[in-house]
């Protein structure tokens, strides 16, 4: 039996049980954006996807929502999925990487700068 997201987040400690939530709701909103390409997301497309939810759930407030929950940048969300991948959440493949989440985007960038009053 899989351990429940609340469990995962409170033995990992750094990610809210909602960051983990989201990261895996995410995984089927990019995975339907991306219908007519293979069923593998990628680490770039799966952050892309998640950029999109996030501004599409919070607006301006995304960054303030993620950051509360303890995720700053891309790697944190690669951090998240290959916790959901070792849980049994999640599945990758061989060429799957935590570097594929490095620096995919600026958190600053896209949920923040690109918002003008």
């Amino acid at each position: 039996m899989k351990k429940s997201l609340e469990n995962i987040s409170g033995e990992d400690g750094r990610y809210s049980p909602q960051a983990l939530k989201f990261v895996y709701e995410g995984l089927g909103y990019t995975g339907k954006k991306m219908a007519d390409e293979p069923k593998h997301v990628s680490g770039q497309s799966l952050c892309k996807g998640l950029k999109e939810l996030a501004v599409e759930k919070w607006g301006r407030l995304a960054m303030l929502v993620l950051n509360t929950w303890g995720v700053k940048n891309t790697r944190d969300l690669g951090e998240i999925v290959f916790s959901l991948i070792k849980h049994k959440w999640m599945s990758a493949q061989p060429t799957d990487s935590i570097e594929d989440f490095n620096d995919v985007y600026d958190f600053k960038a896209v949920f923040k700068d690109q918002f003008k009053f």
